[in-house]
């Protein structure tokens, strides 16, 4: 396996942390337990930020002109990325709406 799907495996596996504990922290907020929620979301954002981490040196190297070729999986690890940060953004919103019920 190349450095760039190993990469893209990275990316896929912390982005997926994150969108679960997104996902989860929404659940807690509609169980009142705003604690709860509180902590997956920086739980989620913590996650989201290791996948923007391994998306940021890929890049880096495509900046300095060693970027390597695309593959399916690593299109597919930028959109699951990008999922997973908007499901975070969204997810923030509909706690504070649960919030302030």
């Amino acid at each position: 396996m190349d450095t760039v799907t190993e990469i893209a495996f990275q990316i896929i596996l912390y982005a997926g942390n994150g969108r679960s504990s997104a996902m989860e922290a929404i659940q807690q907020a509609k169980d009142n337990d705003f604690e709860g929620a509180d902590r997956l979301i920086k739980e989620a954002t913590e996650e989201l930020g290791k996948a923007h981490g391994y998306q940021t040196k890929l890049l880096q190297e495509e900046a300095s002109g060693e970027g390597a070729s695309v593959n399916v999986i690593l299109v597919h690890s930028q959109d699951h990325l990008m999922t997973a940060m908007t499901v975070r953004d969204l997810a923030i919103e509909i706690i504070e709406i649960y919030r302030n019920k």
